[in-house]
């Protein structure tokens, strides 16, 4: 019996103000995949997000687990995190434990009441992402990395299907990207989530990934980590439109 794609896009379009930004995108996300959409600055990455999460409205057929977008209701079952440089003030002065538990909101709705195992729960998100003894900081007091554990904390918390990350490794230590992958793989792998990365990096540590998409404008490529380890990084670099350099 076949699954049904979490998130399945059929030629899909986008234009900004008369510029193409996508054109004719096809993909599917099955459960279980940890796929990595990369693609240059400006390839429509981000779009394409706002358009899976229903933010923007685009040409061609978009479907979330089996249903039209226009139909999907369960949008809990979806986990967002953004940029944290473009997301949240580190300033704010808020612990570790409160922004955690402000991802029930999504759940029990902006003025309810928290669920009585409110504390559990946030207890358990932040050990899926290795910060619970954390727990009592102030957000403002963590690094670039060990933040980006809490807002993916606070995704977490809802209990989600589908983790959506864009640049989550943005303001991370370049030393600890590799274990915020392995992070992400044991989500993946021990916790059952589905994970759609989104990424500039095409020297990121892709060890973990278990599909790449790259998109620029329209999908180039669609396949396994290991299809995409055999790719010339001539072809990739000519993809990006010039030469790229590992940093």
């Amino acid at each position: 019996m076949m699954k049904t794609p979490y998130v399945e896009l059929k030629n899909v379009s986008f234009t900004y103000e008369s510029n193409p930004v996508l054109n004719n995108v096809s993909l599917s996300v099955e459960e279980g995949d940890f796929l990595a959409l990369i693609g240059p600055n400006g390839s429509g990455k981000s779009t394409l997000l706002k358009i899976i999460l229903g933010l923007l409205k685009a040409k061609g057929e978009i479907k979330l687990f089996g249903e039209p977008i226009s139909d999907f209701q369960h949008h809990e079952w979806i986990g967002y995190v953004s940029q944290k440089s473009n997301a949240f003030n580190s300033g704010f002065p808020a612990t570790v434990k409160e922004v955690v538990q402000s991802g029930l909101t999504k759940k029990a709705g902006l003025f309810k009441r928290m669920p009585k195992d409110a504390k559990q729960k946030v207890m358990e998100a932040l050990k899926a992402v290795g910060m619970e003894k954390f727990i009592n900081r102030r957000i403002g007091e963590l690094s670039g990395g060990q933040q980006q554990r809490v807002f993916i904390a606070r995704a977490l918390i809802s209990e989600p299907k589908l983790l959506v990350l864009d640049e989550p490794t943005v303001g991370v230590d370049i030393k600890h990207v590799q274990s915020f992958y392995d992070m992400l793989s044991e989500l993946n792998k021990k916790h059952h989530l589905t994970i759609i990365l989104v990424t500039h990096d095409i020297e990121a540590p892709f060890n973990q990934i278990s599909h790449v998409a790259f998109l620029n404008q329209r999908i180039l490529f669609y396949g396994s980590i290991d299809e995409y380890n055999r790719l010339p990084k001539e072809q990739i670099y000519q993809w990006y439109g010039h030469s790229v350099r590992a940093v």
